[in-house]
């Protein structure tokens, strides 16, 4: 725990050093998986352990949510982006685990709710949390597309995971962090995407230095 030996002006200059390591592209093929499961009507899940589980509800809700202008969310006829935190089904969790293993607590769920095309996000700072392999295994294994947020060595995640974003650092209170500031980014950018707003508007898609929109993702496997 960096906390332990800095004080806070050097807590939070490390924080701040931290940010300029990740890496942009990552976070902007994040954005462009998202955007393009709601293009699509595809599924977004998200699963993660202990505060990456918690980070994982909060990234659901913020997407469910916010990826809308306030305004619209009253309306029904609105297109949503189609988004389960996996966490957050308490009965499924207690059950998969007692009865199985919880190594099982993601994976039953997704074979359940999980098709070819969906995006799971996997949120594990270690990358060896044994019930997060096993559902990218199985996403894999059945054509969703994976894409995972680590930190440390990057664990089993980084080699199995289809995509990620990698943060290079041996303190989980901060990796933790870091994979919460940059899901900001992220859910802005799709917000803008959603409601053609921002760097999105119509007049800044019309000018010279338009960006062109993402192509569908394929869904690569890595065994």
């Amino acid at each position: 725990m960096l906390g332990i030996d800095l004080d806070a002006p050097d807590y939070l200059a490390r924080a701040a050093a931290e940010t300029t390591r990740l890496d942009p592209g990552a976070m902007q093929r994040l954005a462009d998986a998202i955007y393009d499961r709601y293009a699509n009507g595809r599924f977004v899940f998200v699963i993660g352990n202990g505060g990456s589980g918690l980070t994982a509800s909060h990234y659901a809700e913020d997407l469910g949510k916010s990826t809308l202008r306030d305004e619209d969310l009253r309306d029904p006829d609105r297109k949503r982006l189609k988004v389960l935190s996996l966490t957050d089904n308490l009965g499924w969790i207690m059950a998969a685990a007692n009865d199985l293993h919880y190594d099982q607590v993601f994976v039953q769920q997704l074979m359940n709710y999980g098709s070819e095309g969906d995006l799971v996000i996997a949120l594990s700072g270690s990358g060896n949390s044994a019930n997060i392999l096993e559902a990218v295994r199985w996403a894999n294994d059945h054509g969703l597309h994976t894409f995972g947020l680590t930190g440390y060595t990057g664990g089993q995640l980084k080699q199995l995971q289809a995509d990620g974003l990698h943060v290079d650092l041996p303190d989980m209170g901060m990796v933790e962090s870091l994979h919460l500031l940059l899901f900001h980014w992220v859910l802005n950018d799709v917000h803008a995407r959603i409601n053609a707003c921002g760097r999105y508007s119509e007049s800044v898609q019309a000018g010279p230095n338009r960006r062109p929109s993402p192509q569908p993702l394929l869904n690569r496997h890595t065994k």
